[in-house]
């Protein structure tokens, strides 16, 4: 797994065969952070990442400056990783939640700009995942929110749905509150 930008671009972190997680591909995360490159300014934005898995979407928004991440991830193992790398990084300003991501939805008590999840694509509530998130009310006012997934998935018809961008077998899926 390697960092494709920002001030840790080229780190590279092995996460071992114990991890069950699917990191994103470089060529997917690139593609992602071009577009949210040329249309936000990472330096005053809260990120969410859910469904953190090893972390690699967050270390990205990390590295590219944002004000603060959490990342939110049950698997001890995975949580366990995330840890080790941002030691690694002496990254400060992040969180890590070691909880379900449904139940931190509605109990959490504070909200983002940015709100990213890449649920296992085998989850039986992956199409539950963007109303979850709104419904939390995690996103603050005119928030976004990306979602990772396989071509089997549309969320085109979602009344917060603004666009897909498909990247060979990653799309991910924008949604704005």
């Amino acid at each position: 797994m390697r960092i494709v930008g920002g001030k840790f671009k080229g780190r590279i972190f092995t996460p071992g065969k114990n991890l069950a997680a699917r990191p994103t591909t470089d060529i997917a995360k690139e593609g992602l952070f071009n577009i949210l490159e040329n249309r936000l300014d990472f330096s005053d934005k809260t990120v969410l990442d859910l469904f953190a898995g090893t972390g690699s979407i967050g270390y990205e928004f990390i590295s590219r400056g944002a004000k603060e991440l959490t990342f939110v991830e049950k698997n001890f193992q995975h949580t366990r990783f995330i840890q080790r790398v941002t030691d690694n990084l002496e990254i400060k300003n992040a969180r890590i939640f070691k909880t379900d991501v449904f139940k931190f939805l509605f109990k959490y008590q504070g909200q983002f700009d940015i709100v990213f999840a890449d649920p296992p694509f085998d989850l039986p509530q992956f199409n539950k995942v963007p109303d979850a998130v709104f419904s939390g009310k995690i996103l603050k006012e005119n928030g976004l929110f990306i979602l990772e997934h396989s071509k089997e998935y549309s969320f085109s018809n979602h009344p917060n749905f603004q666009e897909i961008r498909n990247y060979g077998k990653v799309n991910f899926s924008f949604f704005r509150s």
